[in-house]
């Protein structure tokens, strides 16, 4: 019986050799019968999550779970099957069998030819740093710290007040056909609160550090940085100051986000875009297609000279990085916007060998029991030039957002409207009175086309901001996503929309 990481006894070394028995064992099976390429990945993971409301705790889930999943290609067809918990090289086998085996029943209708791009086959490993495990983290600590600054939010008047903490431990041993032996051990951690309040037909929502918290590629030390406790008064404070502020106003005008809406903003209109999975037609559920065509790419313009937008999985701490893809393929930056102009997809070896590219190094599976497919990595808009400062002080009127509250876009990831929690009349260049429900509109290309000016430039500005619930896919699977962003200004932005 192959053991998870979690059973007493169990050593991260021999849990790493059995899973690449098992993983090699899947794909000399698959290759036996009949399959010209295979992989296999052995994932496994923990996770953990606690929430508290209004000063107690209301849920604590930790659970682990061992598992195989093999891919095999026929044809131009790829096969896919999964086991959990394998009992030794026999079931691993079988495994790897039947992936080819559903492939050659999907070669029955042929589709056209399809090859791989090419990658390394590399023989090694990638370990996430994680200066502090948020597994030995006492659960008595982390209560305290949840329930401690929930309670300071209730006891300052707010109807509700929650806060929660996430933390994953996962291991992969991944074998390819080609030669491929790689291991990879990520730890994700995250925590974040907000609170509401309740007012005449209206609820207000003020949130820190993000909509549903901050999180990275990191231990225990992201938590302490973000500092819960130093923001709960404020945020609780600001709640019930929304509830006697004034509509934000609507019209066209100057919008400045800052950078956590922007990271949203990107992820929504950018990253989903650029998926090449959705451009091809290939996939289309929760997120849709694709307005951008192939045939364009490396000539439209997608947004104003300031919009350099990067897929770069090697970000330190940030969310969507690792070593190496669900593929195999070695982490690597590149660009998606220069200079605003597109030049660059986020692709896998399927896809990008279909549309003639280059490059692959995009695709993640949701654990063991999904099948890898494109995804998010980081993907993030680079600083500017400018500061928040700046922005404000060169508007001579405007609304300045924060914080996402609600988003909803078409199924071609074009059109688009945003609600936030809190924004600021900009008035003479100065920040004025508070506005609550905010929101503004707009038309992707068009939007970020009239990006003017873009903050980075003063210290803690851009930031990479993590979402550890993007979803894709039938059946679904939840996708980690980093987005760097800094505040930016956009000019003739539609805001105050109502319905």
């Amino acid at each position: 019986m192959m053991s998870s990481a979690n059973e007493i006894g169990a050593t991260p070394a021999a849990v790493e050799a059995a899973a690449f028995d098992a993983a090699t064992a899947a794909v000399q099976a698959a290759l036996a019968a009949g399959a010209r390429y295979a992989d296999a990945r052995v994932v496994d993971r923990r996770h953990e999550s606690m929430t508290a409301r209004d000063g107690d705790v209301r849920t604590l889930d930790q659970t682990a779970s061992v598992g195989l999943g093999v891919r095999a290609l026929v044809g131009s067809s790829w096969g896919f099957a999964a086991l959990g918990d394998p009992a030794g090289d026999a079931e691993a086998r079988a495994t790897g069998a039947r992936a080819t085996a559903i492939a050659r029943a999907s070669a029955a209708v042929p589709g056209p030819p399809m090859e791989l791009v090419g990658v390394p086959a590399v023989q090694g490993g990638w370990s996430s740093e994680c200066l502090e495990d948020p597994f030995a983290v006492p659960l008595a600590e982390k209560a305290a710290l949840l329930t401690g600054v929930t309670a300071t939010m209730k006891a300052a008047g707010v109807a509700v007040a929650e806060a929660l903490h996430q933390a994953w431990d996962t291991r992969t041993a991944f074998v390819s056909s080609e030669g491929a032996r790689i291991g990879q051990h990520v730890v994700e951690t995250g925590a974040g609160m907000h609170c509401l309040t309740l007012g005449d037909g209206e609820t207000q929502r003020r949130s820190y550090p993000a909509f549903r918290g901050q999180y990275g590629t990191r231990g225990w030390e992201l938590v302490r940085e973000i500092d819960l406790p130093a923001h709960a008064d404020r945020i609780a404070a600001e709640c019930q100051e929304l509830l006697t502020a004034p509509q934000c106003p609507s019209g066209d005008t100057t919008l400045i986000l800052g950078g956590e809406q922007m990271s949203l903003q990107v992820h929504e209109s950018v990253g989903h875009a650029i998926e090449l999975d959705r451009i091809l037609g290939w996939e289309a559920a929760f997120a849709g297609t694709s307005w951008l065509d192939l045939s364009q790419l490396g000539s439209l313009r997608f947004g104003s000279e300031l919009m350099n937008i990067t897929i770069d999985p090697t970000i330190p701490g940030a969310l969507g990085s690792f070593g190496f893809d669900d593929e195999g393929t070695p982490a690597t930056a590149r660009d998606a916007v220069r200079d605003g102009i597109w030049v660059g997809v986020l692709a896998g070896r399927d896809s990008a060998a279909v549309a003639g590219l280059p490059y692959a190094g995009s695709v993640r599976a949701d654990g063991w029991a999904r099948l890898p497919m494109v995804r998010m990595t980081n993907v993030g808009l680079e600083p500017g030039p400018h500061t928040l400062e700046e922005m404000v002080a060169a508007t001579d009127g405007g609304v300045l957002m924060e914080h996402n509250r609600s988003w909803s876009i078409d199924d071609r990831r074009l059109n688009f409207q945003f609600g936030c929690e809190i924004g600021w009349e900009v008035k003479d260049g100065q920040r004025g009175r508070m506005l609550k429900n905010p929101s503004y509109t707009g038309i992707g290309p068009r939007f970020w086309q009239s990006l003017d000016m873009l903050g980075g430039a003063a210290p803690g500005e851009w930031r990479a901001w993590g979402t550890p619930n993007c979803g894709k896919g039938q059946p679904g699977q939840v996708g980690h996503t980093g987005h760097g962003a800094a505040p930016a200004r956009f000019s003739g932005v539609r805001v105050g929309v109502r319905g």
